[in-house]
């Protein structure tokens, strides 16, 4: 048996660690957990390599090497190819090994039943589906082995059937001997798809979602390494399932953000499903009713074989969709528009049902004083509190602070002072006093307070034991509902206004997702959109359907911005107790890039290399648009150019190579899809 081991830990220190192998039974450990002592405490660590003699490298004599306390794993959890992969996104993502592997593995020491089939039993009977000529192209072209590309991307508006192309795919691979990934955006938001593949697998269906306990999803590992569940389905850690013999990977709601991490490792899914394929020389297939930026570029290009379906299967048509200024609204008309109101009451007589829509939470979205403009804010954060009518309080939806409300104004005693804005708790108590017989839910993270309530109203809801629902982008989504007529956006502004160059899409994604969820059974739907900007192209062109005119405008405004997908960006967070130590940290950082680069520069003979140096941007250092979170101050710096290794590069020689000031802590992502 090798007598050496290498060990990762999921810690930020860039290198890994050498332990004596306590295994005799001669097989291989790399891919294995392990139990070690490191420095004063006890952790877990990754098998990554193993070796008869000391390491060159290794600082410490033979003797003082210690032993792995326990060696956790009978049989690897990750074969060569994962192990590859961990190494690719470390690279890629600036993160240790050990936090990459640490991103792609359970933490459970042992195995426990799995809950992956927790809901099967309630499955209703479902019929075979037909499929239309389009499905029927799109599927045999996807799976068609003489294809030019890996990549393929199913374009089509919502209700026309790109589930049911997913799953005949998978089907098909399966038929092959192989397995399957099917990635969708949140698993408490995409039941549906959960259901029809469980429905459509059985037993060989595992879904990893986060109701899973560490030990269930090692458990659920297990049964994927052992062949005894072929298709994973799961949110954004799925795409690290071990699945012997992988032969497609299926992403579903591709312009999704939830498939970026938010942590370290900041790993998109889709990246790394992209670049697992290739290595594995399988199919990608992506799809959404409304495709990122990104997407739509490649597959405008040719670099992604793009398949459309264009008819809603289930007998319905694509809802009327009508836009509602509210400029003209009268002041005391509260937060539904005498238009929206009467078509409530429409439909409600008509014992149809209503979803209203809109993206805040709480009863109102801040307090000002009218005499001197002064706005509540988070203590911590650099963001107004939220008012909360049911506790009574003002909460910060960052940090989780909150504060009795001010009887005046705290800065002028001003008794004309109040709450401006509205949020899903301050549409409910209107809903309820205008349409007093109406059975109402509301769903947001601060209604929901039981494990399984989500589910749970949302199964009442397609009982018809509701007449509204009223939420946040939860209800936006991947949800059917035969019943449903009209589906009322209470604001569409609220993120078209945030400094982030992807404000515009969100937009026009949120409105056209949530508009989606009419009409999908019966020809009669309507979508209201209640806006202060009718004008706005983001809302306008959804409510118009414009699609191709919106992403040329945006692709075109993307391309005078030099902006992604023409460039690359890579985004530098300074964190720190005090403004000045933030910004003093990222002007410094500044300073030692520009060196980095001078000298990459100098040491350069390739003309194309040497090209994308000189139009590599260093943006800032500025405040990030929210300045403070949870009592840290926050400045950024972001590196924007041609060739991603060159921002890679720099940015790792500055996190790696450099000691950071006390007190500062400096965060990176790598393509980062917000930049609040």
């Amino acid at each position: 048996m090798a007598k050496f081991l290498q060990i990762a830990l999921n810690i930020p220190l860039n290198q890994t660690f050498t332990y004596l192998n306590i295994n005799d039974d001669g097989s291989s450990r790399i891919g294995c957990r392990a139990d070690i002592n490191f420095g004063n405490s006890k952790t877990m660590g990754y098998i990554v390599g193993e070796s008869d003699s000391l390491p060159e490298n290794c600082p410490v004599e033979e003797e003082k090497i210690r032993p792995v306390k326990k060696i956790l794993d009978s049989t690897p959890l990750l074969n060569s190819e994962l192990i590859d992969l961990s190494r690719w996104i470390s690279s890629y993502y600036l993160c240790t090994w050990g936090e990459a592997l640490g991103a792609m593995l359970p933490n459970a020491k042992r195995e426990t039943d799995s809950l992956g089939f927790s809901f099967v039993d309630e499955l209703p009977e479902k019929k075979a589906k037909t499929l239309s000529e389009e499905q029927l192209s799109s599927i045999n072209s996807i799976l068609d082995p003489s294809s030019k590309t890996n990549l393929h991307y199913l374009y089509g508006p919502t209700g026309t059937g790109k589930t049911e192309v997913f799953l005949q795919c998978a089907s098909r691979i399966l038929e092959q001997g192989k397995g399957v990934i099917y990635l969708v955006p949140e698993i408490g938001l995409t039941r549906q798809v959960i259901e029809a593949v469980v429905e459509r697998f059985g037993p060989t269906a595992a879904v990893l979602h986060s109701g899973l306990t560490p030990s269930q999803k090692l458990s659920e590992y297990k049964r994927i390494i052992n062949k005894e569940a072929r298709v994973v389905i799961g949110a954004r850690s799925a795409v690290f399932a071990p699945v012997p013999d992988l032969g497609m990977i299926i992403i579903d709601e591709e312009h999704d953000a939830s498939y970026k991490s938010g942590s370290t490792p900041r790993y998109n899914a889709r990246q790394v499903a992209v670049y697992r394929a290739a290595k594995n020389r399988i199919p990608v297939v992506m799809g959404s009713a409304t495709p990122s930026a990104e997407s739509w570029y490649l597959f405008s290009t040719g670099k992604i074989q793009k398949h459309t379906l264009s008819k809603r299967l289930a007998g319905g048509a694509m809802p009327h969709i009508k836009c509602i200024s509210l400029q003209n609204e009268a002041a005391d008309t509260g937060c539904i528009s005498k238009e929206l109101e009467s078509e409530i009451n429409r439909t409600l007589e008509e014992k149809r049902q209503v979803i209203l829509f809109l993206n805040r939470r709480g009863f109102s979205h801040f307090y000002k004083c009218r005499s001197c403009g002064f706005e509540l804010k988070c203590k911590n954060c650099s963001v107004s509190l939220t008012y909360h009518l049911k506790e009574n309080r003002l909460k910060c939806h960052y940090c989780g602070w909150s504060t009795l409300p001010p009887q005046q104004c705290p800065k002028c005693g001003s008794l004309d002072a109040g709450y401006s804005g509205f949020g899903t708790e301050f549409i409910e108590n209107e809903v309820k006093s205008k349409f007093p017989n109406a059975r109402i839910c509301r769903l947001d993270t601060d209604s929901l307070t039981k494990k399984g309530e989500l589910q749970e109203k949302l199964g009442a809801f397609k009982k018809n034991e509701y007449d509204i629902m009223l939420g946040t982008q939860m209800i936006a989504k991947g949800l059917n509902f035969p019943n449903l007529k009209l589906v009322g956006v209470i604001l569409a502004d609220t993120a078209l206004h945030l400094p982030d160059f992807r404000a515009s899409e969100r937009t026009f994604s949120l409105l056209t997702q949530v508009a989606g969820r009419a009409g999908r059974f019966f020809p009669d739907g309507k979508v209201l959109i209640q806006t202060y900007s009718p004008e706005s192209e983001p809302i306008y062109l959804s409510v118009t359907n414009q699609v191709q005119k919106f992403y040329d405008m945006e692709l075109e405004n993307r391309k005078m911005l030099n902006f992604p997908p023409f460039s690359r960006l890579v985004r530098i967070v300074f964190r720190a107790p005090t403004s000045r130590q933030a910004e003093g940290a990222a002007q410094g950082a500044v300073s030692i890039i520009k060196n980095k680069l001078n000298s990459i520069l100098a040491g350069c003979k390739n003309s194309n290399t040497e090209k994308a140096i000189k139009t590599t941007e260093i943006l800032g250092p500025s405040e990030c648009p929210i300045v403070k979170i949870a009592q840290n101050y926050r400045y950024q710096i972001i590196l924007k150019g041609s060739d991603i290794k060159i921002l890679q590069n720099l940015t790792g020689d500055l996190i790696f190579n450099y000691t950071r000031p006390t007190d500062v802590y400096i965060e990176s992502d790598v393509d980062p899809v917000s930049l609040l």
